[in-house]
């Protein structure tokens, strides 16, 4: 889910930004320490959206840089458990795949990427036994968050299954809702 959050911080200008406007500095000082920025608490911050507030600028001795008190907004994508998001396969491999969901790929083990028995194919691709279904990189894909680990911060780990009714490949997926529809017209009592 993405995220529109408030934060307050003491925001560190070095003494080469002075002089220059405050509100320019501490915002280029924001956005170079929110770079990459990823927390359990936050989620991936994706950007500084605007600062709401500048305090007074202190000065701590021995460092000779500014601090300023700031109120800040940024966006952030933190996931969430059973959340269904839409992304793109950016990889196939001989375990699994991956789907980019923005700021992070998420993992589907092969076998919660389609149900029916999977298998790699030669030519880089996940195909179904029975449904002779195939998934492969640049697919756009429908999945559900089923595992999130911060274990290792600098690394989190997003786990996705597409083994449910409404997941998997958009183009299966579109696929399924036409019988379905065709099957719901079929049964309709005749008037």
């Amino acid at each position: 889910m993405f995220y529109e959050i408030e934060l307050m911080d003491h925001i560190r200008v070095p003494p080469k930004e002075f002089g220059g406007d405050t509100k320019t500095s501490v915002l280029r000082s924001l956005n170079q320490h929110f770079d990459n920025y990823m927390s359990k608490e936050l989620g991936f911050v994706i950007g500084v959206h605007s600062i709401s507030n500048i305090g007074e600028g202190i000065i701590i001795p021995g460092d000779g840089a500014a601090y300023y008190e700031t109120t800040f907004k940024v966006f952030a994508f933190k996931p969430e458990l059973q959340e269904v998001i839409i992304g793109k396969i950016t990889e196939i491999t001989d375990f699994g795949a991956f789907l980019d969901i923005g700021p992070i790929d998420g993992m589907i083990h092969i076998s919660q990427t389609m149900d029916d028995y999977v298998s790699f194919s030669k030519d880089n691709a996940l195909q179904g036994k029975e449904t002779k279904r195939t998934l492969k990189a640049g697919d756009d894909c429908r999945a559900r968050v089923i595992a999130i680990s911060y274990k290792d911060p600098a690394n989190p780990k997003i786990g996705l299954t597409m083994r449910q009714p409404w997941l998997g490949a958009l183009h299966h997926v579109e696929e399924d809702l036409k019988k379905s529809k065709e099957s719901a017209k079929k049964a309709a009592p005749k008037k």
